[in-house]
């Protein structure tokens, strides 16, 4: 059985999902999972899955037309950059594969004329308003403060299909353990 829990020795990798701690006090991380696309020496960064936003896309993208699907807050940092992750394969050029079949990004005006031609199924795509980052072993030390569980099992289902607001709860609850019991927690420990 894998042991999720702070292990000094885990480190985060691409492809991999932070399940933040049950009080974590940040309002930016709070109950949310995050895909993390690249970690290394330099820093880690990633978008959090369960935070939708009240924008669309074709709200921010005024050449778009028709195409309704829901923007996600990534993150905290530069939230007025627009990203993506999908399950679309070489539909899209210059993705940069994040577990297999999972990549982030590729060619945007591709997208767009893709968008435009109805030729995607919006379900294979995720789109994100900024994205999370940490500089140079920050991550690392908020793991080993038990501020993150890491949970190596990232499937398509998980990032595209479970309910956002159900995602974190359901995650922990498949972890099993003392990690079933978080995910009963309250919002606000005085209450337990």
């Amino acid at each position: 059985m894998i042991d999720y829990k702070h292990n000094e020795n885990l480190e985060p990798k691409k492809g991999d999902l932070l399940i933040s701690e049950p009080f974590l006090p940040d309002p930016n991380f709070e109950r949310t999972v995050i895909i993390i696309c690249q970690h290394s020496e330099e820093g880690s960064f990633g978008f959090v899955l369960n935070k939708p936003s009240v924008m669309k896309f074709d709200e921010v993208m005024e050449d778009i037309v028709d195409f309704r699907e829901t923007l996600y807050v990534g993150g905290p940092v530069q939230q007025d950059t627009l990203h993506f992750i999908h399950r679309a394969g070489d539909l899209i050029e210059g993705g940069v594969e994040i577990s297999k079949n999972l990549y982030w990004g590729g060619n945007f005006e591709t997208l767009k004329i893709l968008i435009e031609n109805k030729q995607i199924n919006p379900n294979d795509f995720k789109f994100f308003l900024g994205y999370s980052g940490w500089g140079s072993g920050q991550l690392l030390d908020e793991i080993k403060t038990d501020s993150w569980i890491i949970s190596p099992r990232a499937t398509h289902e998980k990032i595209f299909d479970y309910k956002p607001e159900k995602l974190w709860r359901d995650i922990l609850k498949e972890m099993g353990g003392r990690f079933r019991m978080f995910s009963n927690y309250p919002d606000d420990p005085r209450l337990n």
